[in-house]
């Protein structure tokens, strides 16, 4: 697939007016992209596992209208939202070419998470795959008509348009995005559904994040990325990446707890060590990250459990762990980590399927 695969040919306006509605959850990578070029592509793979609580609800109400300017606004969680409008306006600007309705047409953007918006949970990608998903749906309304397989490869495509992670939340449980040669049909432009046989270790794996720090970040990913242009050991993290995800797409199959372990938290300290790294140079975490870690190792070692963590790029840390240890994680959650979590807040998730009509 290219771009131009993506573009809506021989599109007619007509005065349809109507309402469509999507809920997308955000993910949590594995192995993790850092690093992008122009239009959203990255510099390396990534895979990563789709959430099920942690989910954007967006309802969009389009109404026919005169000039061809764009034409929105957004309501997030009641409330009119003058703050989202920028990325928006971006976001349409983007993927324009290939959804040119959107400047036919009036949109009523209601929006809101399941979390709240102060936990420190990145909302991106829950948000732009929701907004993402609802154009498709408008676009088939207005006529089209698609294979769920181009549906969910375009609404991906747009998706990485306004949020590079986004395009990972359309599918679940496992979707790999960026090109590699272990991954048959894996592309730059869309996230795809992991197609191997997960290995029931590895199915309904749980994730409880933990909120150490609910502030802004002082680096945005945005500029994080940046970043990674002349970084000193840009190219061999990339080669990393692959490596990792070759050999991460066997564990899954396999059913290897010890290597997923070393494979994951590996990748969630090398991010951050290419923060630490560039430059100007940045930490993002925390320290009660640390403590948090640390616990994790030592609770590891102590009771045999497959206990692991991984992190985004912030403070809070993800504890992945298996379904069958949910009673045992949970307790030392509450006994030993909650300490380190801002108000004590942690949030309880597993992997889910992947975004939902509504």
């Amino acid at each position: 697939m290219t771009e131009q695969d993506f573009i809506l040919k021989d599109y007619k306006s007509n005065s349809k007016n109507g309402r469509v509605k999507w809920e997308s959850p955000s993910n949590i990578a594995l192995v993790k992209y850092w690093g992008k070029r122009e239009n959203q592509i990255p510099e390396n793979p990534s895979i990563s596992f789709t959430l099920s609580n942690c989910k954007t609800i967006t309802e969009v109400t389009y109404t026919k209208k005169e000039g061809s300017d764009f034409s929105f606004d957004v309501i997030f969680e009641g409330e009119k939202n003058e703050a989202f409008k920028p990325k928006i306006q971006t976001f349409f600007e983007r993927v324009e070419i290939y959804v040119p309705f959107i400047r036919d047409y009036h949109f009523k953007i209601e929006t809101s998470n399941t979390f709240p918006h102060s936990s420190g949970i990145a909302s991106s990608a829950s948000g732009m795959s929701a907004l993402a998903l609802c154009l498709m749906s408008i676009e088939e309304e207005l006529g089209a008509n698609y294979s769920e397989e181009y549906f969910n490869q375009k609404a991906s495509f747009l998706a990485r348009l306004g949020s590079g992670s986004a395009c990972r939340s359309v599918e679940g449980e496992l979707v790999v995005w960026g090109n590699t040669k272990s991954i048959s049909d894996s592309s730059d432009l869309f996230g795809i559904k992991f197609s191997e046989n997960i290995h029931p270790n590895f199915q309904n794996y749980q994730d409880a994040i933990l909120l150490v720090d609910k502030g802004e970040k002082q680096v945005s990913s945005t500029v994080g990325h940046k970043l990674m242009f002349g970084h000193p050991f840009a190219q061999k993290r990339f080669e990393q990446a692959h490596d990792n995800l070759a050999e991460l797409k066997e564990v899954l199959v396999s059913g290897d707890y010890k290597r997923f372990i070393e494979i994951v938290e590996s990748e969630a300290l090398t991010l951050h060590a290419m923060m630490m790294t560039s430059m100007p140079y940045f930490i993002l975490m925390k320290p009660n990250t640390l403590q948090i870690i640390n616990k994790i190792w030592e609770f590891r070692k102590q009771t045999g459990s497959n206990i692991c963590f991984t992190l985004d790029a912030g403070a809070n840390v993800h504890v992945l762990f298996p379904d069958a240890e949910q009673e045992k994680v949970y307790e030392f959650i509450k006994s030993d980590l909650v300490a380190y979590c801002q108000n004590g807040h942690y949030i309880c998730d597993k992997v889910g399927k992947g975004a939902q009509k509504s």
